[in-house]
């Protein structure tokens, strides 16, 4: 190190190192002091880089992932996902089924599950103390609202459920959020006067209306739902329109629901239907350790095609998209993942 005139610059202070070493040191040829001097501050500088980025700490402990109903698009999602996540982490990973969105969200709140997924309007229903609580990984894909009924049955319009038995969703599930919120929409927000609900999941659904115990289901998830596929594979069913109530739930709720339309080739036999859609999203807590978001957000990011393959709506996440998480901001971790990939 040597200045315009061919001197030898001063050598840094060495005071931090012990008085034998610093002795030692001195008795040594000028050049060699400043070689010895500039290698030990490099082997600092680059030790305290090393040391000070906590974003490639390994994570630790088991993780989980609270889901939905065993045949639900959440519990598929999340079966699938679950060894590629145990392998990128090196942790225990378990998915746990489960109610639906509002009892994910619940489990998440009281630290019982790392992760959750549940629809934005089970969200933003939550009182403000609890959704402080939260950050957002990603958002995922869309759920669809479908209203199943056999292809020959009367019912053409919602109002048409009065005094009918209709499965509404398991207790804490996001289906029976919205179903509520519908059929309020419609004069029936006492919905236990107004029809016979029967709290089942999706599998029980499709097997009582099959079986003519039930007239109809609610159901809100993923395109398509296996178990609305099974069931239109070997009977008749139908779709009953709810788009024209998207608009009613957004003026009232805010911009959590959305006009959509269920495409034909959804389900065998299926017509084009007109209904409402919801995002969901997989979300954390606040106190989350950044590093353990970071890696899992990667982790969801670079497998959405192949778990796409078996799980169509997983073709939808995006990361152009994902960062759309209202009404829950990001978590840290996740943010500091969508800018190191940012163009």
């Amino acid at each position: 190190m040597a200045d315009l005139h061919g001197n030898i610059a001063a050598v840094p202070s060495l005071s931090f190192l012990p008085v034998s070493v610093r002795d030692a040191y001195a008795r040594r040829p000028r050049l060699v002091q400043v070689g010895v001097a500039t290698l030990l501050l490099f082997c600092l500088v680059g030790g305290y880089l090393v040391l000070g980025r906590d974003d490639r700490r390994a994570p630790s402990g088991p993780v989980s992932l609270a889901t939905g109903v065993p045949m639900g698009v959440y519990h598929r999602y999340g079966e699938l996902l679950r060894p590629r996540l145990s392998a990128d982490l090196g942790v225990r990973v378990s998915v746990d089924a489960s109610g639906g969105s509002v009892e994910n969200l619940r489990r998440v709140v009281a630290g019982g599950n790392t992760f959750g997924i549940s629809t934005a309007d089970a969200v933003a229903d939550l009182g403000p103390g609890d959704r402080d609580q939260l950050r957002a990984v990603a958002r995922l894909y869309d759920d669809y609202v479908q209203l199943v009924v056999p292809v020959g049955s009367p019912v053409q319009k919602i109002t048409d459920l009065r005094g009918r038995r209709v499965v509404v969703g398991l207790p804490g599930s996001g289906v029976e959020l919205i179903t509520r919120r519908l059929l309020s929409e419609v004069g029936m927000s006492d919905m236990e006067q107004a029809i016979t609900p029967v709290r089942v999941g999706i599998g029980e659904a499709s097997e009582r209306l099959r079986d003519g115990t039930v007239d109809a289901f609610f159901w809100s998830g993923g395109l398509p739902t296996g178990a609305v596929s099974d069931l239109a594979e070997h009977w008749q069913v139908r779709l009953v329109q709810l788009g024209d109530l998207a608009g009613k739930l957004r003026d009232r709720y805010g911009p959590v629901y959305r006009e959509a339309v269920v495409p034909a080739d959804a389900y065998p036999g299926g017509t084009e239907t007109p209904t409402i859609a919801v995002p969901n999203l997989l979300v954390t807590r606040a106190s989350q350790d950044p590093e353990l978001i970071r890696r899992v957000t990667e982790t969801v990011m670079e497998n959405r095609e192949a778990i796409g393959r078996e799980v169509h709506a997983a073709q939808l996440v995006d990361p152009r998209t994902a960062i759309f998480t209202d009404p829950l901001p990001l978590h840290t971790g996740a943010l500091r993942w969508y800018r190191s990939v940012k163009p």
